[in-house]
């Protein structure tokens, strides 16, 4: 049976090369292009499943490429996990606020690779839940219409801004969020989200879960994410 095709974009050959290597060993279609101007043609030659996207590419750059894809209503949907170099955290960011799923850093494990396409590939293939869709992850119930998280020690109290947050979060488990993005899904008249604040809930949030608090995971000079 025939996988996903990818699409893996680089300027240096040996990391093309690395990139077909294992891919193809997991049963992808993978092609290779070398620059932003190819990645764009080649998309819109034949739309991949996802992208393996380096950020620093002669002329058309990563994040360009990235903003041009997710700019037209035709290839936006394509998922992109970016590859960077260590330390270009602003760039990372840079991504995801773009609509990047997810990001891998030079240089790279291949078992990583291949982990983090297919988990990326999984997830949108299951579209995220509705805002009335209980939610029920590593034993905790979130139900948005009760407005109502239990586990089974029974309920935790949380504030409109808590609830919120944790429900954005479980929504798409494994995603990275910066925390810009969460500032957008859980702003509300009631209560004004700021990027500093975002820290402070997810630490008071993470302290009322108790044992169950590890389900939010920091991601470094990023933001967070929900444990997968």
């Amino acid at each position: 049976m025939a996988k996903e095709h990818i699409l893996a974009v680089d300027d240096e050959e040996d990391i093309l090369a690395l990139l077909e290597h294992h891919l193809s060993r997991e049963g992808y279609t993978v092609t290779c292009v070398e620059t932003g101007e190819e990645a764009l043609k080649a998309t819109r030659a034949e739309r991949p499943d996802l992208m393996v996207l380096d950020l620093l590419l002669p002329g058309v750059d990563g994040l360009e490429v990235c903003r041009r894809l997710k700019a037209d209503p035709d290839t936006a949907s394509i998922p992109i996990v970016m590859l960077t170099a260590k330390g270009e955290e602003a760039d990372i960011v840079a991504g995801l606020e773009l609509g990047a799923d997810d990001y891998i850093t030079k240089p790279f494990s291949p078992r990583v690779l291949t982990a983090r396409v297919r988990a990326v590939l999984r997830r949108h293939a299951q579209p995220p839940a509705d805002e009335e869709t209980p939610l029920k992850l590593h034993g905790l119930l979130i139900h948005p219409g009760r407005h109502e998280v239990t586990v089974p020690e029974g309920k935790i109290e949380l504030t409109h801004t808590e609830f919120r947050m944790l429900y954005f979060l479980a929504g798409r488990p494994g995603w990275v969020f910066t925390r810009y993005q969460i500032i957008d899904a859980v702003r509300g008249e009631d209560y004004p989200v700021t990027d500093r604040s975002v820290d402070f809930h997810v630490a008071t949030l993470r302290k009322k879960l108790g044992k169950y608090g590890d389900c939010i995971e920091t991601v470094r000079g990023v933001g967070y994410r929900f444990k997968e």
